[in-house]
């Protein structure tokens, strides 16, 4: 039987998760079996759980539905648990280095509950704070979250004690084993660093949630009255769990505002009916607050703490428009009601039709007809969108219109800082690429990087106007997580501009090598650097005009360069470099290529899903990753063969190692890592759940990797 038993909920916090189950596994003190509750053995976090679980045999996941929240979660842990004591570790969360070895040497032989001391640190990593255990550890209980305590598990049977059901599952908790435990201690040492979340704790949130504080008070007063509870425990209990109540009952935004007398009511009814022999209440504003409680006196009570003040709103911020007009125009649209047939879309700040917007807009078309669509454009993209799409240019009066009425807002980069973010409002974010460089906040360390990215604090706001936020595998949900903190939920369901990797035919392949320019019989090699954070202006890094002569005639480039450039450069060379830049699709430009060069650019995760030969060429990854920052070596897990100076990446086509197995076994495991959800069907599964409002469980299912198709190369073609 193990010393420890350390239980970890894993729900909705897969970002983090590695980093917690590391500070578990990484303790001095080796004692103990790691037991992460998963939400279900397809979830982001069961996929972390079980790559540790290979790795480790004291990792256990256990597996408890969504449904059940937190408490059933930690039950399920418990009943798995074969350890002599419990520690409740969140998914966010970590244990400190020495802590399973400090709680070891200072756990009495006779205790039932360790409390033990921990750190508050902000999900930006500020300075942490550690809360005083200045009470009793006889009723610390109420004060104490779960995760910040020992328990033993023969304490624990002998009571029957598990997690209460429903909000406030920790208050409930902890003033169940206060009541039950026969002897508690108090080690103050730090063992847990605990993360704040940036949203802030749910249990804040405004909602009729906030009566089920008065059921767990309600659960806790009932089995102390049955117990024998000495009463200086007694007295201590009621006061903690009331000191709870009423600062839900002095913060009017929590309780709905037609709610408030009721939760009031109640609350007094309780307090006057388990009240215990002899209590006395507190010295000060808390003591009256505890008297008006007592004597139902509720507008005494709002009037002592102002709620009958009018809660000063928030001013909306109105965008800047081109004109005065257009401003005033969007504050007087936001007074209208939502057009629920009405969906705007946006990409690359207005660049045009393209990415994973344009492949949403037109399913939409297909399936969701009634839904009008509007793709928003700068005014230089509006000669090049298809003749059937309709759209408003950025800033005009009708684009300010059509972002203050619509129901449906779907971007890959974000609307502009002022747009408002209204009740019924659906905004999805589809992003534009798999992460391998850091974003979003994760920037933040990265001078460079972070000096280019402006206000972390607008950029956060943004992101709280999000409702979905699209992902093409596990590793962008977990880094997205991280590098977005937010409150909006993730769509597992791939790229919709991806679909046509899957969908196109041969004959679509060869149409659009004739569009490109592509000679007819060579083999098409996309060479796709991208953007240096250290440098200004696009440099193509390689001598294309050498590489071509080095690599022979057989061989023709399509440089395209990233889309924060205009055009590329070097485009010299005739019919062997082919300028496709300024080409609005870079799905079609894949499609074109028989074979991908890049460096760190997110093609490459795009581009894997048609199985054919990528290479890396790195001439500067040091500096790159230094300047910034990479969430995973790329060098190490290529998607094919890695060059790394202009010789090498030559080489590797004049003696066709480029696509030789070595090169398509690398490639096979970079596809079930970061192919997962793009198999064709992505469009469909957005439209299906966002626009037209379908359940998860009637939403098409990913099809297997090894059961896709993917576009025939033209140099296939050829050889057949």
């Amino acid at each position: 039987m193990p010393r420890f038993s350390v239980i970890v909920p894993t729900f909705d916090v897969a970002g983090h998760l590695a980093r917690a189950l590391d500070s578990v596994l990484g303790q001095s003190f080796g004692d103990f079996e790691l037991i992460p509750v998963c939400d279900g053995p397809d979830s982001p976090a069961a996929a972390v759980a079980a790559v540790y679980a290979d790795r480790d045999s004291r990792v256990v996941p256990v597996h408890s539905p969504p449904s059940g929240g937190l408490s059933a979660a930690r039950n399920a842990g418990i009943a798995a648990a074969r350890g002599a004591y419990l520690l409740f570790l969140d998914g966010d969360d970590d244990l400190v280095p020495g802590a399973l070895a400090a709680l070891d040497a200072g756990l009495p032989d006779d205790a039932d509950v360790l409390y033990f001391g921990h750190q508050r640190v902000h999900w930006w990593e500020g300075e942490p704070s550690t809360p005083p255990l200045d009470k009793a550890p006889e009723v610390l209980g109420v004060h104490v979250p779960a995760w910040s305590a020992v328990y033993r598990r023969g304490f624990l049977a002998e009571h029957g004690l598990t997690f209460p059901e429903g909000h406030f599952t920790d208050a409930g908790w902890g003033g169940l084993v206060t009541v039950s435990a026969g002897r508690s201690a108090v080690l103050r040492t730090v063992c847990v660093r605990h993360r704040l979340r940036r949203q802030g704790s749910r249990l804040n949130a405004p909602g009729e949630h906030h009566f089920e504080l008065l059921d767990q008070v309600e659960r806790v007063l009932v089995r102390a009255s049955a117990g024998s509870l000495p009463a200086a425990r007694s007295k201590a209990l009621f006061g903690q769990l009331f000191s709870l109540v009423l600062k839900t009952a002095a913060h009017p935004a929590r309780v709905p505002a037609g709610r408030r007398r009721a939760f009031f009511r109640r609350a007094g009814k309780l307090y006057r009916r388990h009240r215990p022999s002899g209590f006395r209440a507190p010295a000060g504003s808390l003591g009256v607050q505890h008297r008006l409680l007592a004597a139902g006196a509720y507008s005494a009570f709002r009037a002592l703490r102002g709620t009958n003040r009018i809660a000063s709103g928030a001013l909306r911020r109105v965008p800047r428009g081109r004109t005065l007009r257009a401003r005033a125009l969007y504050a007087l649209q936001l007074r209208r009601p939502l057009d629920e047939n009405l969906a705007v879309y946006c990409a690359y700040w207005g660049r045009g039709y393209a990415c994973n917007p344009a492949a949403i807009h037109a399913k939409a078309t297909e399936l969701a007809p009634h839904i009008r669509s509007v793709f928003l454009v700068e005014p230089e993209a509006v000669g090049a969108l298809p003749k059937d799409v309709e759209h408003a240019v950025i800033g005009s009066r009708r684009g300010w219109e059509v972002l203050a009425r619509a129901k449906y807002l779907v971007n890959n980069a974000n609307f502009a800082d002022g747009v408002v973010k209204r009740p019924g409002s659906v905004h999805l974010q589809t992003q534009h690429g798999t992460p391998l460089k850091k974003m979003g906040v994760d920037q933040s360390t990265f001078p460079v990087v972070a000096a280019a990215t402006g206000s972390f604090t607008k950029l956060l706001a943004r992101v709280d106007r999000w409702d979905y936020n699209l992902s093409s595998n596990r590793h962008s949900t977990q880094m997205w997580e991280r590098a977005f903190p937010g409150g909006y939920e993730a769509l597992e369901y791939g790229y919709p501009r991806n679909d046509v990797f899957c969908t196109a035919s041969a004959e679509d392949v060869a149409r659009v090598r004739e569009r490109l320019g592509v000679p007819e019989g060579r083999t098409a090699l996309l060479y796709a650097p991208t953007h240096r954070d250290y440098s200004t202006g696009f440099e193509s890094r390689l001598d294309l005009e050498a590489f071509c002569e080095a690599i022979g005639e057989q061989f023709v480039v399509l440089l395209r360069a990233h889309y924060f450039y205009d055009e590329g450069r070097g485009r010299t060379g005739g019919a062997r470099i082919i300028d496709v830049t300024g080409h609005r699709s870079s799905e079609d430009v894949c499609l074109a290529a028989d074979a991908l060069i890049t460096d760190y650019s997110s093609i490459m995760f795009d581009y894997a899903n048609l199985d054919r030969p990528v290479v890396v060429y790195a001439d500067d990854w040091e500096i790159y990753r230094e300047t910034r920052g990479v969430y995973f070596d790329v060098l190490a897990e290529p998607p094919g063969r890695v060059a790394r100076t202009p010789e090498e990446l030559a080489a590797l086509f004049t003696d066709g190692s480029y696509a030789d197995p070595a090169a398509a076994a690398l490639r096979a495991r970079f596809r079930e890592r970061f192919c997962e959800f793009d198999d064709g069907r992505a469009a469909e599964r957005v439209v299906r759940r966002v626009l037209l409002g379908e359940s998860p469980e009637t939403i098409p299912p990913v099809l297997p990797l090894a059961e896709r198709v993917p576009a025939p190369a033209a140099s296939t073609l050829v050889r057949n």
